[in-house]
Parts: structure tokens; C-alpha cells; sequence
């Protein structure tokens, strides 16, 4: 992906995780989908990693992450945080301030001031291990909320390091990130960064209405598709880049014969009914709540569906430490052991409910299995369960119910069911019409998602934001390009290609 130097990859996990048991020590793939799609683009490519393993343990982390690297093109560094820096720095401020804040939450925040001092504290670990492995010609990608101010500690000892940030997660409204104490330092910090990327065109749009609010003195210019924002003698590029997941490897695995005996065997414990699926790790913006109470509806609304149709909800465990989420845990279990002592009966259980990991294979099996999924979040930078749902589904017979707020919506709205989740009648009707959705369309509309996600890949991703960032400092370029355009942000215009303000 880049034609010199390295690539330094910068996360607040390792694609790994070191674990001490009784039976010694072990290291064990991270699970979640921000380190899968990032490994899966990473492969080939020369370089580093950065991030936390996992543990506060004293460990001998180096001789550990040298063996778990020996089978990759790049090696595994560790940033060492203590249990204080875990809890204060990832359950205080990017899991109590920023995660409720960015999902347009701010009621759940909890604005503890020792929660910045951490936050500020491990950001400069974590730019500290970059200045310790970068070299010059060396490209520094740093991912998500959890490390905003990486690049501005890192730029303080090296100025000439090539440098871009992605978001994973939303970028809220200027009237919700105006609520975070620290929001103008975050946001200079950002624009430290030479190339920073969002995951949809809301997200970039609300960062720049941000920019135009809080800094009237910067200037906002388009450089199609992109744009470039110039303030206190600095250029930085934001773009919109779509995550997205190795659709291959997940479609080749898909249809391996193993997997698809495994997909009929679901669907025989599901008694053939029409099966509707759920996949969400446990939080409270997934909108399991919601999902629910849609069904419910849909049970009382539409009788004639009875003992004709299932939900399997998977829930994968999630930050179990934290009291608000064994509370949702508690809330979700009450739900549907409510639902089901509503409608069950002799042979036939509405919501089968499974809280736990689920292995790779058994989770393409569900997806081959089931007819509908339902993918509801309240709020979602962009939900790779969709885009592995419509690659796993070969026989193209799915249908994909999808949240309007999940960032997949934007690519995915034309062949998919887009819904509010909290319109609880609205999500219940849309399920209905995926069940009352003839064959053809429903092949017609797979196949167009499936080519969806297979062109706009996790590996054309990483390559996109990795040109986008070539374009940084190339003056002669950028002036000829956005010179005549720029306009200063206290009067707001609309650009050629841009949308200024936030919708």
C-alpha cells in the first residue's frame, strides 16, 4: 500500500491479547471488528504496530508479541498501561465521556476531570512508543477516539512525521460536542494530524461544522472529494472512507460444503421458520432494547406469524466491569424471558437468546442460516455485522433490515430495508415486508449489496485513505487545486462538492 516506508499502526489494542491463566500464559486473537478489518488490511504490509495487549500484568510482553509476530510482515509493540491508567483512561474518559458523547448520548457521560488528566496522560505513552520505532519516510496511521491526542504529543518531538487519524465511531453535532469540557483542545489536537477520516459524509460534515464554530479563523476549502483545512499555518486533509471487511475471505470461507451443512443444521434447530438474526456486542447504542420491543409488536400485530417465525439474538460480552452494562444485560434477559412467557408455545420459542462469543465458522453458519437481519443500532460509526452478513450470504436469499443511523446506511441503501430504530411499529413493519418479499426481489437486492461491499473492500479502503494521504504537502498541487475555493469559515458558503453545514 505505500510505495516507501513504513506503516505504523497505531490502536489502543493489538490484534492480539496476552492472557495469564492457571495454565501460564497464552495469546489469543483480539475479537471485535475494528481488529479484524484492521489485521485483514495489514497483510503484506511492512511495518509496525502499536497498542495495548490486553493486560496490566507484568509480563515479558516483547519475547511474547516477537513470537506472535514471527508469522506476520509486521512487528507487535506494546504500550504497558496500569490497571489505574486502564480503568481512568478506558472505562473513565473514552467509555464514560467519549463513547456516550460521540453516539449522541451526553446524558450517560460522566465528566470526572481525573478522567482527562489519563486520558492526556496515556495519549502520551502512546506518542512517546510512536517516537520510539518511527523513522523518517515512515507513515503514522493512529485509530479512533481513544488516542485524539496522539498526534499533537507526537508532532511536539517529531514535526516532519507523516501522520493521518481515522474515527471509527461518529463524530457528533456542534450542539452535542460543544458539552465536552476539553472539545477545543481535542479538536486542535486533531488538526495536528496531516489526514484524518471519517466513516460517512454526516460525520465529516459535523467535524467541519465543529471547526466552523468553534474556530471562526479556520479556512475550509474542497479539494474533490476531499477537504482541506487551514489553520495556524498547518493543511490538514478530511476525508470520508468507509470501513469495510476482506468480503473473500469471508464469502470463500462462507462457502466452504462444511459450512453449509453447518447452515442447515441452524436452520433445522430453528425448525425451518423464517429466521430473523441479531449480532450486536453488548451496548447500549446497539439498540437490542429496541429490537425487542419491535418484535413483540410484530407478534401482537401480525398473529399470522406466529410459530412461523424466530429471532436469534447473539450478544457478544463486552465490558462486563462496568455497572450501566450489566444493567442492560439485566433490562435485555428480562425482555425476552417477557416476550417468550407471552407467545411461546408447545414446539415454538419467539427469541432465542445467546450471550456469548460466537467462533468464526458457527457465526457464518447463523448468517448463511437466517432470512432477515435485523441491524438496528441507535447510533453506529458502521457496523460491519451487515457487510459480513451480505458477504456470507451466497445463496443471495437474506434480506438486511438496517438502522438510517449506522454509517453502513449511506452505502447501503439501495438494496437494503433502512429504518429508525425507534420507531418500534416501523422496524415490526418492515420485518413483516422482508418476510412477504418475493424470492426475486430478494435475490436482486443481495446481489447488489454483495457487489457492494466486494468493490468498496477493506483493502480499497485502507488503499484510499493512504492515497487521500499523499496528497498532503504536496503545495504546488494543493494551491492550484484549492486556492481559488477557500473561504474563511465564520462565513459559511457551500463548496463545490462540500456540504458545510451539519444536516
Amino acid at each position: 500500500m505505500l510505495s516507501t516506508g513504513r506503516l505504523i499502526n497505531v490502536s489502543n489494542r493489538l490484534p492480539i491479547s496476552i492472557k495469564n491463566t492457571a495454565t501460564g500464559t497464552r495469546v489469543e486473537r483480539s475479537s471485535g471488528g475494528l481488529a479484524s478489518a484492521l489485521d485483514s488490511a495489514w497483510k503484506g504490509q511492512r511495518g509496525v504496530w502499536i497498542g495495548w495487549p490486553g493486560t496490566s500484568e507484568d509480563l515479558p510482553m516483547e519475547e511474547l508479541l516477537e513470537k506472535a509476530s514471527r508469522r506476520r510482515s509486521h512487528a507487535l509493540k506494546p504500550v504497558v498501561l496500569s490497571e489505574e491508567e486502564v480503568a481512568k483512561f478506558y472505562a473513565g474518559f473514552t467509555n464514560e465521556i467519549l463513547w456516550p458523547l460521540f453516539h449522541n448520548m451526553p446524558s450517560r457521560c460522566n465528566f470526572d476531570p481525573d478522567y482527562w488528566e489519563m486520558y492526556q496522560q496515556v495519549n502520551r505513552k502512546f506518542a512517546a512508543a510512536i517516537t520510539n520505532v518511527a523513522r523518517d519516510g515512515d507513515f503514522v496511521w493512529v485509530h479512533d477516539y481513544h488516542l485524539m491526542l496522539a498526534g499533537r504529543y507526537l508532532r511536539q518531538v517529531r514535526d516532519q512525521s507523516r501522520t493521518g487519524f481515522f474515527l471509527h465511531i461518529p463524530f457528533p453535532p456542534p450542539d452535542i460536542f460543544d458539552i465536552l469540557p476539553w472539545r477545543e483542545t481535542i479538536l486542535h489536537s486533531l488538526l495536528a494530524f496531516d489526514t484524518i477520516g471519517f466513516q460517512t459524509n454526516r460525520d465529516r460534515r459535523n467535524f467541519i461544522s465543529c471547526l466552523t464554530h468553534l474556530f471562526p479563523d479556520a479556512q475550509i476549502a474542497s479539494v474533490d472529494p476531499h477537504v482541506l483545512v487551514r489553520f495556524q499555518g498547518r493543511e490538514t486533509l478530511v476525508g470520508t472512507f468507509p470501513i469495510s471487511i476482506d468480503f473473500q475471505e469471508f464469502s470463500h470461507r462462507a462457502a466452504r460444503p462444511e459450512l453449509a451443512e453447518r447452515a442447515q443444521a441452524v436452520r433445522r434447530d430453528f425448525h425451518d421458520n423464517i429466521l430473523v438474526l441479531g449480532v450486536d456486542r453488548m451496548d447500549y447504542t446497539k439498540g437490542i432494547p429496541e429490537r425487542l420491543k419491535a418484535f413483540r409488536i410484530l407478534l401482537r400485530r401480525f398473529p399470522e406469524l406466529r410459530r412461523q417465525i424466530t429471532l436469534a439474538q447473539i450478544v457478544v460480552p463486552s465490558r462486563e466491569d462496568i455497572p450501566r452494562y450489566k444493567e442492560l444485560q439485566r433490562d435485555i434477559e428480562l425482555l425476552v424471558s417477557k416476550i417468550n412467557g407471552e407467545f411461546s408455545e408447545r414446539g415454538w420459542v419467539p427469541v432465542h437468546y445467546m450471550h456469548r462469543n460466537l467462533g468464526r465458522d458457527e457465526l457464518l453458519a447463523h448468517y448463511r442460516a437466517a432470512d432477515i437481519a435485523l441491524i438496528t443500532p441507535l447510533k453506529d460509526g458502521m457496523n460491519l455485522v451487515a457487510k459480513e452478513f451480505c458477504a456470507a450470504q451466497i445463496d443471495e436469499r437474506g434480506v438486511v433490515i438496517v438502522s438510517e443511523f449506522a454509517g453502513a446506511s449511506e452505502e447501503l441503501s439501495h438494496g437494503a430495508i433502512l429504518v429508525n430504530p425507534n420507531d418500534v411499529l416501523g422496524v415490526a413493519q418492515a420485518i413483516r415486508d422482508a418476510c412477504l418479499m418475493s424470492t426475486e426481489e430478494k435475490s436482486t437486492r443481495m446481489r447488489l449489496l454483495r457487489n457492494i461491499v466486494k468493490e468498496h473492500d477493506v483493502h480499497r479502503w485502507a488503499e484510499s485513505f493512504l492515497e487521500a494521504a499523499t496528497l498532503v504537502g504536496d503545495t504546488s498541487t494543493t494551491r492550484s487545486e484549492v486556492g481559488p475555493h477557500l473561504v474563511g469559515s465564520n462565513q459559511p458558503k457551500d463548496i463545490p462538492g462540500v456540504a458545510l453545514i451539519a444536516s
